[in-house]
């Protein structure tokens, strides 16, 4: 048959891979040249880079102690590159819905359409959005998940059939301890195993009773390691090593009734977010982000993937059975249900919030199952005709395409957000003296933290960082340290100069000292500024929060080395050096501001001016006017400081002290200073 003069081709089932791997592009791939490191990322990178694999078995030991050698494997074959981590995270994608496609074909191989629909949940979950924080998840989350969802597939072989089902349930119960041992996150879910089997098992001819019997009997084996897990998991945790999420349900209600209460919100809550809303997720937010260019790109995307899901099941359908078993469908939303409030309950317990399009939304990964389940079930039951059903099947996934492409767009920013910051710390900071501490409390970036930055900062400004010990009985020293305050000021451990303090970052330390630390502030709507208490006071800053003038206090430029030569940042860990925009000739103005270089900071607004650049907050014209002072230049430096505030006139006080500190040096005429109400 033809059709407009080509051949139609026919699509199998030995096809299906081919349709995971495109829509794996659609959702993840898009960006994968323009995404990073993010989040926890950056200390397991730079661990990796500078300490070795090796380093993860120590490091690991009070956290997750089975973990440590994944990482170690992992980090051992894979280059410490953002692209070779996005890469391998496309992979995974791939090799997870093939496990779980496998695996749901292995427990139920005549329900061939919901088992597809399953995989397609696995591959596009939209309640998990952390897909771009490739580093930590693969290791710390994915390649556990796939171990068990491989045992899952293995229990449905062994239960299909008496050939070979000693050495298939073997194998379960190994790809079980490697997928339950490693972390946490999947130690509650393995209940959903014996639904399974009791489902399979009640095919048969049996009684209810024999079935549950059975069902228990065959689960026996799972039974013993998830209980060894357990056993292990009470010691490790009253062992005293152990230094992570600590159990909070004591204090979530001070009785057996509160904490039953508060779980059936909890399990209302997941079962609504993850397992109903996050799939029309996209839909909601585009119509709070209407006019963004990055919606109407993800709108695309889900779209596209929209008719290339529907082509492709017309294409199949001959030769794939459909199955609109009721039976079927409300045992998938009974394990469906039971599969989320399952995985609902370590992040509960630890006290974690489930909220969506954020960091806490990896906890979901232990709902996945149970949410795939759910969709599926609740589509074979509305949806009898094999038409409707797979039209309703494809736009369930291609909304997920486009909410992870919507995703997407949301790391690519973040990444050109932090490579900004990266790029304006290395025009303003050549080198640093070891033992500096970055202070800040505005640091305008989604998904990294102080912890975060610590790694890059080292990165940068310790590029043949060694693992020196200071002592014996000490931890590697670790050259320098990012804190953010503000909320979490507690962590400052003084805001008086010339105390010591110490900060862990596994697996070295930080030593420092109150007085050598450089405060900065980096808000999204201007330039980094590196805060100097001789240009930045109360009056400069307008009305600082108290946090903030502290630190502005506290911080010394002296910890950094101005005459030194710029730092080399690595193409294939920060990207190629960005265009000079206004605030590389800023941040360079600040340098040589720093060293009194004013015929320097004159040429490089010149430089600006050519160029047609200008700050969009006028208080960064201040070292320019201050240099054009200085150089003698009173009457230009006049027209700016005039220009700066009419356009920002809480800039009158800021301008006033530039005025007072050039009159230190130079006469200034008296109609100046009355003209901007200094006197």
């Amino acid at each position: 048959m033809t059709v407009f003069g080509f051949k139609q081709f026919r699509i199998t089932e030995k096809s299906i891979p081919w349709l995971f791997a495109v829509l794996v592009a659609l959702a993840y791939g898009l960006t994968l040249f323009q995404t990073g490191f993010f989040w926890d990322d950056w200390p397991f990178a730079w661990a990796a880079h500078f300490m070795g694999p090796e380093s993860f078995v120590g490091s690991f030991l009070r956290v997750r102690p089975f973990l440590g050698p994944i990482f170690v494997l992992t980090t051992s074959l894979l280059p410490t590159t953002p692209l070779a981590w996005q890469a391998l995270a496309l992979l995974m994608r791939f090799f997870l819905t093939l496990a779980g496609w496998w695996a749901f074909r292995s427990l139920w191989p005549e329900g061939r359409w919901q088992t597809l629909l399953v995989a397609l949940c696995f591959l596009v979950y939209p309640a998990y959005s952390q897909h771009w924080v490739a580093l930590t998840h693969i290791n710390q989350e994915l390649i556990p998940f796939l171990f068990y969802t491989l045992s899952f597939g293995m229990t449905g072989l062994a239960l299909r059939s008496a050939a070979g089902r000693q050495r298939r349930t073997t194998l379960a119960l190994l790809l079980l301890i490697l997928g339950v041992f490693p972390t946490e996150y999947f130690i509650s879910i393995e209940p959903l195993r014996l639904l399974f089997i009791f489902f399979i098992l009640s095919e048969q001819a049996a009684g209810l009773k024999t079935h549950i019997l059975g069902a228990l009997k065959t689960w026996l084996p799972y039974l013993g390691v998830w209980g060894l897990n357990a056993l292990w998991l009470y010691f490790y945790y009253h062992s005293g090593v152990y230094a992570n999420y600590d159990v909070v349900i004591g204090s979530i209600a001070a009785t057996p009734g509160g904490v039953l209460v508060n779980f059936l919100v909890a399990s209302a809550e997941a079962i609504f977010k993850a397992g109903l809303f996050t799939w029309v997720q996209l839909p909601w937010l585009a119509v709070q982000t209407i006019t963004a260019p990055s919606t109407w790109a993800a709108l695309g995307v889900a779209g596209l993937a929209l008719g290339f899901l529907l082509l492709f099941f017309r294409r199949i359908e001959a030769d794939m059975r459909f199955s609109s078993s009721q039976t079927w469908a409300l045992q998938a939303i009974f394990m469906g249900v039971a599969g989320i409030l399952l995985g609902r309950i370590p992040s509960w317990a630890a006290g974690l919030p489930l909220t969506l399009q954020s960091s806490f939304d990896r906890f979901t990964i232990s709902m996945l199952p149970g949410a795939s389940l759910l969709v599926a079930g609740l589509l074979t039951l509305i949806f009898r005709s094999k038409r409707t059903w797979t039209s309703a099947a494809a736009l369930v996934i291609a909304l997920g395409v486009g909410q992870q492409a919507y995703n997407a767009n949301i790391f690519r920013r973040d990444w050109e957000r932090q490579r900004d910051i990266y790029w304006q710390l290395s025009w303003r900071i050549p080198a640093l003296k070891p033992g500096t501490t970055l202070l800040t409390d505005q640091m305008e970036i989604d998904y990294e933290t102080d912890y975060s930055l610590t790694a890059p900062i080292n990165w940068i400004y310790a590029p043949d960082f060694q693992p020196a010990v200071l002592e014996p009985a000490l931890s590697p020293s670790l050259p320098y340290l990012v804190m953010g305050v503000g909320e979490r000021a507690h962590r400052l451990p003084s805001f008086e100069p010339g105390v010591d303090f110490q900060f862990a970052y596994r697996p070295v330390r930080f030593y420092g000292n109150t007085a050598q630390m450089v405060a900065f502030i980096a808000p999204t709507s201007s330039c980094l500024r590196i805060l100097d208490p001789v240009y930045d006071s109360g009056a400069t800053l307008n009305k600082p929060s108290a946090v903030l003038a502290q630190i502005t206090r506290l911080s010394n430029p002296a910890m950094i080395l101005t005459n030194a030569a710029a730092p080399v940042m690595p193409a294939s860990i920060f990207g190629q050096e960005p265009p000079h925009n206004w605030c590389y000739f800023y941040t360079r103005a600040e340098l040589a501001r720093q060293q009194a270089d004013w015929q320097a900071i004159v040429t490089l607004g010149q430089e600006a001016a050519q160029k047609g650049l200008q700050p969009s907050d006028p208080l960064e014209w201040l070292p320019f006017i201050e240099a054009q002072a200085y150089t003698g230049q009173i009457d230009t430096a006049e027209k700016l400081a005039w220009q700066s505030l009419q356009n920002r006139p809480s800039m009158r006080k800021g301008i006033c002290a530039l005025w007072a500190r050039v009159g230190q040096k130079t006469t200034l005429p008296d109609k100046l200073l009355a003209k901007f109400g200094c006197q």
